[in-house]
């Protein structure tokens, strides 16, 4: 029983370094997600800008890297795995 304890002492004890890590980690991805948003917002808005106008877009699909971008922040912030 004492060992069941310990082990699960142990746990416990690396889930709150975890979650402390994620929670240092959270404002960064927050802001670099802000900052990600407001890029692609600007971009559309320029895209707008210039179909109005009578002019191709220029760099189609742009949205989409800025996605992939933000999606491949969120896989690196990582986790604990599933055993």
């Amino acid at each position: 029983m004492e060992r069941v304890n310990s082990s699960l002492c142990l746990e416990n004890l690396r889930m709150m370094h975890e979650n402390e890590r994620l929670r240092r980690k959270a404002p960064q991805l927050d802001q670099e997600n802000k900052a990600l948003l407001a890029k692609l917002k600007r971009k559309q808005q320029q895209q707008h800008a210039s179909a109005s106008q009578g002019g191709a877009p220029s760099g189609s699909g742009g949205g989409h890297s800025a996605a992939t971008a933000t999606g491949s922040n969120f896989k690196a912030a990582g986790g604990k795995q599933p055993k």
